[in-house]
């Protein structure tokens, strides 16, 4: 069984179709990539998978279950976290806290006023794996406003990861950043999919991260699905190369 099932979604706003009948598997433990060119509907797709849209058409499955007409919140407590294009995260916070936050939602705190001290033992314990595994741990202490782009996008991935997802969606991880930043950050992906237990899907425009990171690529154009395939089957496509690969030269 796959872990996501996407079938034939559609999302229309008035008379604009953003996404047309398009279908998506992800197996457990799958890194897939969705790229495209601008307006080509990636993120409108990530908000159809999420819950912050509802499909005009069509079913999404999560482990079997239809969730299809669940909030984005019901889809988060069952296993399905994600990132923005622009960076969510708490500037004015530590990355301690940024983390805590989101293993206080997952654990189920966040509208309790107090924590006993084991709760709190506990809290600190999950907010610190997740810090040791994203590598973020020696900068624990530091205000995330003063950290560098592309650690402030490692503390939203941790964030994300504090949910205890089994599916992870990266909206352009590495959007505006430099080599360096660029570099550290596909290492991060890499680690996590190597390392963890759960599926990543991510929108990206860098065609070296792509290309380096995916399993599977799923190619739309203009709210459709256009190919998928691995990373040869797609640099050789040329109905890929002219709608995205060739203007992007």
């Amino acid at each position: 069984m796959s872990l996501l099932e996407v079938r034939n979604v559609s999302k229309r706003f008035g008379s604009l179709a953003a996404v047309r009948e398009v279908s998506l598997a992800v197996e457990p433990g799958e890194l897939r990539a969705i790229i495209g060119p601008n307006g080509a509907g990636k993120t409108t797709f990530f908000n159809l998978i999420s819950g912050m849209f509802a499909p005009t058409a069509g079913s999404i499955l999560f482990e079997g279950r239809d969730i299809t007409g669940l909030p984005a919140y019901r889809r988060v407590a069952a296993g399905i976290a994600r990132t923005f294009q622009i960076t969510e995260i708490f500037p004015e916070l530590t990355v301690f806290e940024n983390v805590r936050i989101s293993t206080e939602v997952m654990e189920g705190y966040r509208l309790r006023p107090w924590l006993s001290r084991a709760e709190r033992a506990t809290i600190r314990k999950l907010a610190e794996q997740t810090l040791e595994l994203t590598a973020l741990d020696a900068r624990a202490g530091r205000l995330v406003g003063e950290l560098s782009h592309g650690e402030q996008r490692s503390v939203e991935i941790a964030m994300a990861l504090a949910l205890r997802p089994r599916l992870l969606l990266l909206d352009e991880p590495t959007a505006g950043m430099g080599d360096q930043e660029t570099d550290e950050v596909m290492q991060l992906i890499a680690r996590l999919h190597r390392e963890g237990s759960f599926a990543i899907v991510l929108i990206e425009h860098d065609m070296r991260v792509v290309f380096h990171l995916a399993d599977r690529i799923t190619v739309l154009d203009q709210g459709r699905l256009l190919a998928e395939g691995n990373a040869e089957a797609i640099a050789a496509n040329e109905a890929v190369q002219a709608a995205y690969l060739g203007s992007a030269a």
